[in-house]
């Protein structure tokens, strides 16, 4: 891009909050925009050496074909980038939004290791993915051959939606059941707009349907339909219904007024974005504005509590970890970008219980890192006589999540189960001890990536196809 044209993006930039019913000024930025994002992506994907050894396919879950829609988008061969990415990732454009690359194909990238800055990864893959719905490249879901079979798919989070394209691909009728009102999951109701906006997920949504997947929404396995009506109305059944259960706190005072689970905090925000009618998020209930917030975790969802908190206009945001900064489990940009926006990191901090009703004040234990536990990690202490009292007038419990108990609420004992309560699944296959049935994802994995409930999602469309060319005695077995 010339110096005259960076700058004319910079004034218009400038210019456009006093603006914006100007259409013709709002034109000229998105156009001066998309030129800038051509020549950015073009100048990030050249930055690949394309090494002999690819780590960043290598550690990518998916394995996606890094290093060759790289070279594509640096010859500006975009809508092969496009097919060489959604070859082997069924939703490109939210993994380029909301993986973790640093943890993943950017922090393994050669580049990187080198000390020369990472090639941005997931921004290219965001850019040619969105030229590529901009431009018409992204094929509609149109099967050669229908065919008779059926796959009834409980959960409609990435893992079920993955699956969900791949058999509807292949021909296959499939249904989706989902306790919410819309599909997508932690995608639609778990994960910021900021991060993940709406659109990106409902477009996906519709290219299902549209397609033929029919969506059974506002329907909770168990108590609307039983899982053996499910089971006796489809030739095959996977589980993607993710862990939803959420990890609490003890001690005293903890269920005062004014604690909060992070999965509530997080749907009523969201909600809100859709336009959607939140009790609880105008009477300040789910709302952060105005108040002195502390969050309660260190994962990736904590993070997405302290930047919400922030964007809803927080007195105060501080996270409460027991662990220090290089032992915690959510991606580091994502701190930093926290860090950026004014949320304040308390490390080495455990809450020991509550003041007040509504919650006052959370009362700290300070800590320090003891000799490591048994998988390697250091195990948090408390020092004695260290604990003092954070002022707060929202605290948001981020602490993860577990998996319900299926067998029980759906009725079905034989459904077999880890100790950690989690669907037992065979390796590869996702195969569950039901003939017929596969399991995928967090119930599973555990609380997990996207990327990996894409990738079981798929593998598991693939286990099915084969289950369902076999002939029925085969099957039953």
């Amino acid at each position: 891009m010339s110096k005259q044209k960076m700058l004319q993006f910079v004034s218009v930039a400038k210019e456009m909050p006093e603006k914006r019913e100007a259409e013709a000024r709002a034109h000229d930025f998105n156009e001066i925009y998309a030129e800038y994002a051509d020549t950015k992506a073009a100048e990030q994907a050249a930055r690949c050496s394309q090494c002999g050894v690819p780590y960043c396919q290598a550690h990518c879950p998916l394995h996606n074909n890094i290093p060759d829609w790289l070279r594509l988008t640096a010859e500006g061969r975009l809508q092969e980038a496009y097919e060489m990415s959604q070859y082997t990732n069924t939703f490109p454009e939210i993994c380029g939004r909301i993986c973790p690359q640093d943890r993943l194909c950017e922090g393994n990238c050669v580049i990187e290791q080198s000390g020369h800055g990472t090639v941005t990864i997931g921004s290219v893959e965001k850019y040619i993915t969105d030229t590529a719905w901009d431009e018409g490249w992204v094929q509609p879901i149109k099967p050669a051959e229908e065919r008779p079979e059926s796959v009834g798919i409980i959960g409609a989070g990435p893992g079920g939606l993955a699956a969900a394209d791949r058999l509807r691909r292949a021909g296959i009728q499939v249904t989706v059941y989902d306790r919410h009102d819309r599909a997508g999951g932690l995608l639609t109701y778990g994960i910021p707009g900021f991060k993940l906006e709406k659109d990106v997920v409902m477009r996906r949504v519709a290219q299902l349907e549209e397609g033929g997947v029919e969506f059974v929404l506002n329907c909770n396995v168990g108590s609307d339909i039983s899982f053996d009506a499910i089971r006796g109305k489809h030739d095959a059944v996977l589980i993607a219904t993710g862990v939803y259960k959420a990890r609490d706190l003890n001690g005293p005072g903890a269920g005062a007024a004014g604690i909060v689970a992070a999965l509530d905090y997080l749907t009523a925000s969201n909600r809100v974005s859709f336009g959607d009618d939140v009790p609880e998020y105008d009477s300040g209930e789910l709302n952060a504005n105005g108040k002195r917030v502390v969050v309660i975790g260190g994962g990736d969802t904590a993070m997405d509590c302290v930047r919400t908190a922030i964007r809803q206009g927080a007195e105060s945001v501080k996270l409460l970890y027991r662990r220090d900064r290089a032992n915690m489990p959510g991606s580091q940009r994502e701190v930093q970008n926290a860090e950026e926006e004014g949320v304040e990191f308390v490390w080495l901090s455990a809450p020991q219980g509550f003041a007040g009703d509504p919650v006052e004040a959370v009362m700290v234990q300070k800590m320090r890192l003891g000799p490591p536990d048994a998988t390697g990690r250091q195990t948090p202490e408390v020092i004695e006589g260290a604990d003092y009292a954070e002022p707060a007038d929202l605290v948001i419990k981020a602490l993860g999540f577990e998996p319900e108990d299926l067998p029980t609420l759906w009725g079905e004992e034989a459904l077999e189960v880890t100790r950690w309560g989690t669907i037992k699944a065979e390796f590869g296959t996702h195969a569950t001890a039901l003939p017929g049935v596969y399991a995928v994802g967090d119930i599973v994995r555990g609380a997990s990536l996207v990327v990996w409930a894409i990738r079981d999602g798929r593998e598991a469309a693939d286990s099915i196809l084969t289950y369902l060319a076999q002939p029925a005695s085969v099957a039953a077995e």
